[in-house]
């Protein structure tokens, strides 16, 4: 991926090696039709995406900072310097197509950590993965993670790791719109999943259009969907699939929502709580 063309922008905590709480919660559950009928209302009244890669609504940068609360590690290290930019770009994707639609975006912030932190869901740690935290709209993100997505879940590749962060902003889009609010049993759970699986790919769309991508990135993306599957998961560590334990998806269904995401970036195909899985 051709990510070091991308703007760094100004909404990313670096809290790495500053300590804080561990014990996180996973984040994860909400949903419903709602606010998915909302976005994509507004998406099929102005034409879709907006094309090319031009934003149409100026930089993020543009949105008051997030306060730092602790000195910030070396900047330029790869991952954070990866995890920013295309953060940055994520968002501003959803900043351009919610003006589209004549809607204000609520911003994101991303956190990146190590080993734990505080947050308004009760603390996050590495154990919990990266995750989204609705009441204080951040995304906490050890990068250790990405570590891991190699060397565990066999998913190596920019475009997985970027695959990680869309998926956890499509979360902030489910927020901003109410549909986590409406999230009542499991299997609306595994359908909000899919749903960020979904926007994730609304995303890819948009950084294939322009040519931000390698040969071979598209099959990262997919080979990350499938790896963090939960029917995968539950046969890497050796247990029996059990389907009533569930709670984000198959490797199937998850590679199925990214891709159809991806499919021409139009966000109206991502309504996973109509129909079938």
């Amino acid at each position: 991926m051709k990510w070091k063309r991308l703007p760094r922008g100004t909404r990313v905590q670096d809290r790495r090696g500053a300590g804080g709480l561990g014990g996180g919660i996973p984040i994860g559950v909400g949903g419903g039709g709602l606010g998915v009928l909302v976005l994509l209302a507004f998406i099929l009244l102005t034409g879709g995406l907006p094309g090319g890669g031009d934003s149409s609504g100026g930089p993020l940068d543009a949105f008051p900072q997030a306060e730092n609360t602790s000195p910030a590690p070396d900047p330029n290290d790869p991952l954070a310097d990866f995890s920013n930019r295309v953060y940055t770009d994520v968002e501003q994707t959803w900043v351009d197509l919610f003006r589209r639609g004549d809607r204000e975006y609520r911003p994101s912030t991303l956190v990146l950590f190590s080993q734990g932190t505080q947050s308004a869901c009760g603390g996050a740690s590495a154990a919990v993965g990266p995750h989204y935290c609705p009441p204080d709209s951040t995304i906490y993100l050890d990068l250790s993670f990405f570590r891991d997505l190699n060397a565990r879940f066999g998913a190596p590749g920019d475009f997985a790791q970027a695959y990680v962060i869309a998926h956890e902003v499509g979360h902030h889009v489910q927020n901003v719109l109410g549909v986590m609010e409406r999230v009542e049993n499991r299997e609306d759970s595994i359908r909000l999943e899919l749903q960020a699986d979904c926007l994730a790919g609304v995303w890819a769309y948009t950084a294939e259009q322009r040519q931000l991508l390698d040969p071979g990135d598209v099959q990262e993306g997919l080979g990350a969907a499938a790896a963090v599957g939960d029917d995968r998961i539950q046969q890497k560590s050796g247990g029996r699939i059990d389907p009533e334990s569930w709670t984000h998806g198959s490797s199937e269904q998850r590679m199925k929502w990214f891709t159809r995401g991806m499919r021409n970036g139009d966000p109206a195909a991502c309504d996973t709580f109509s129909g079938e899985l």
